[in-house]
């Protein structure tokens, strides 16, 4: 029976974005604050996934003999380490988060039987590379508070409470949504960058967290007004207003991620990247937990 396993390891590195053959003016405006010297830190965590069949104990893997080729390939090397410097590999193409988890999976290879590597720059980024050649995954995560009311204006109090239970009632109630954006791209091979990440963020900041925090979706925000902002409904709604910033900043939109509660949370795909905006099919959707 094929099953897929992960190994969790961490490390803690430093790393400049800086471009010797662009002047100082040039780099600043590309890199921003990361291009101050001499650089700056973070606690990475790396997950490892590999896939392989079940053996007569129970095991894909030893974890054990995992555990030690990962800190051997990896976690010894880079850990206190100045990342631009550590591995010949980030001399040609900067340390960014994706670019290293690509170059992770290019160390781990020979080794594992791999189907993904995610790396964790801090909690509210990280990068997943599953192999395919300079194409990665890049995530930012972030949050907006929001009241809504779920209930169809056609419909009666009672047969809206029918539906939606205590989400119907008439002041409705509020949540910390937790947001996740995904995107996919080709990483740069000199930058080690598939977009600009200060670009995404404003991307997400200026059509989703600031027109939607501290808002009544339902009075606020002129879609929900006939359309129930119900998690799979806002996360498709997400997902349409950022579909072409997205694409300006060079990237295509992947997956958005609403979490409404610990118990709720909603997944839906991007448009394929050769679909004219406008020519959209119904979206995928995955309720996650209810």
């Amino acid at each position: 029976m094929k099953c897929i396993i992960d190994r969790r390891a961490q490390f803690s590195a430093s790393h400049r974005y800086w471009l010797p053959e662009l002047s100082e003016a040039e780099n600043i405006e590309k890199f921003g604050l990361c291009s101050r010297s001499p650089g700056h830190g973070h606690n990475y965590v790396l997950y490892v996934s590999m896939a392989g069949n079940l053996d007569e104990y129970g095991m894909v893997l030893n974890l054990s003999d995992v555990k030690q080729v990962i800190k051997r390939e990896v976690t010894s090397q880079l850990d206190f380490s100045y990342l631009n410097e550590a591995w010949t590999e980030f001399q040609q193409g900067l340390p960014t988060t994706e670019n290293m988890a690509r170059v992770i999976w290019r160390r781990l290879a020979a080794h594992l039987p791999l189907v993904r590597i995610k790396l964790f720059e801090h909690p509210e980024l990280w990068a997943e590379y599953e192999g395919n050649n300079m194409e990665a995954y890049l995530t930012i995560s972030t949050h907006f508070s929001a009241a809504h009311r779920l209930a169809l204006p056609t419909l009666t109090l009672e047969q809206n409470s029918e539906i939606y239970g205590k989400c119907a009632r008439v002041n409705g109630h509020g949540h910390n949504y937790h947001l996740e954006v995904t995107i996919q791209g080709e990483i740069d091979p000199r930058t080690g960058m598939m977009a600009d990440l200060v670009q995404f963020q404003k991307a997400v900041d200026e059509f989703v967290v600031e027109p939607f925090d501290h808002t009544f979706l339902n009075k606020d925000i002129t879609y929900f007004a006939q359309v129930v902002p119900t998690a799979e409904n806002i996360a498709v709604h997400i997902r349409d207003l950022l579909e072409q910033p997205i694409r300006e900043i060079g990237a295509k939109l992947h997956k958005v991620k609403l979490i409404e509660s610990p118990n709720n949370s909603c997944e839906v795909y991007g448009l394929k990247q050769q679909e004219p905006l406008g020519q959209r099919q119904v979206p995928e959707l995955r309720l996650c937990s209810v």
